[in-house]
């Protein structure tokens, strides 16, 4: 199962202009982040607090709004500027952030983890106003200045935008898309890894869309740029928001005209080949090498879908 979309959350994007006495009612929520990483309470849920919880002393005041669960106002709540104390500090040159950090006025059980960490653990509610949180405030920080004239910006419409205070100019947060791909030929699907990968995992290839390509297009352009295959039909299948930062996967497949690999070593580290009876082992944990794509990521529901013949 796919993590982070298709809750069916009402965004409320009407209420936007009146968040912030939304925000004031008694009955409104907020999900805490810092860094990027959701508080969660033992790992398997979304830590929500009143606005008004001594631990909210410590947030940002900009809050953002995600919208209504049933009758509930829910905002996302900023603490990167909250220093731990005596804690475990995040690796930068780490795959995974397995660090956690825990707030002294919340309950033991509760810390702030790694998103990739606990995204299966997550209802898919939780998963969805978590992945809406991390993309918008990521935008947030790496969209500070108005693209138009330098200015900083501030932020406006309860986090959906950004407003110049200099030239008026309008900014709204932006998703990349991103095609992922099954490429297949006869018994066999293509995966590749990135630099810096766990030693052994394996996905399928993806790359963005350019400025002016159809998402069939982009899926022929990048198999092609990062192993040098020809790809024939293309066909849709699903798609996936990604926060990391900011993108939304489009899930494709595609048929390969032939099997000889060309490994651009400046776009993935490696590729190959892989047979069904090998992908077989390797979602059983056998494989003495391979492993597979991550639990949640929609590379994994493809290439699960796609051994159990259910793609269609």
């Amino acid at each position: 199962m796919m993590s982070f979309g298709g809750s069916g959350l009402d965004r409320a994007a009407e209420l936007r202009k009146d968040a912030a006495a939304l925000a004031g009612s008694a009955d409104a929520r907020a999900i805490l982040f810092w860094r990027g990483k959701p508080m969660v309470s033992q790992g398997q849920a979304l830590v929500r607090v009143p606005m008004d919880h001594p631990v909210m002393a410590d947030a940002s005041p900009d809050y953002l709004f995600l919208g209504r669960d049933g009758d509930t106002p829910v905002f996302a709540a900023d603490f990167s500027q909250w220093e731990p104390v005596n804690a475990h500090m995040p690796d930068a040159d780490t795959f995974l952030d397995s660090t956690e950090q825990h707030h002294p006025v919340m309950p033991d059980d509760t810390v702030f983890a790694e998103l990739r960490a606990v995204m299966t653990a997550l209802g898919p509610r939780d998963a969805e106003l978590a992945a809406t949180a991390k993309s918008v405030m990521s935008w947030h920080l790496s969209h500070r200045f108005c693209a138009k004239c330098g200015v900083e910006s501030v932020m406006a419409m309860a986090g959906w935008q950004r407003d110049c205070p200099s030239c008026k100019a309008h900014h709204f947060p932006r998703t990349d898309p991103v095609v992922i791909m099954l490429i297949t030929h006869g018994n066999s699907v293509l995966l590749g890894r990135s630099p810096g990968w766990p030693e052994g995992m394996y996905s399928l290839l993806a790359g963005f869309v350019e400025p002016g390509e159809t998402i069939e297009a982009a899926v022929r352009r990048e198999v092609y740029e990062e192993v040098g295959v020809r790809v024939g039909d293309v066909g849709y299948l699903a798609c996936q928001p990604w926060p990391f930062p900011s993108s939304l996967m489009f899930g494709c497949r595609g048929d390969a005209q032939g099997r000889d690999l060309t490994i651009d070593p400046e776009e993935i580290e490696d590729a190959m080949w892989v047979s069904r009876e090998e992908l077989a082992d390797a979602f059983a944990g056998l494989h003495p090498v391979l492993k597979p794509a991550r639990k949640g990521a929609i590379a994994h529901t493809l290439l699960h879908g796609w051994l159990a013949d259910t793609l269609d």
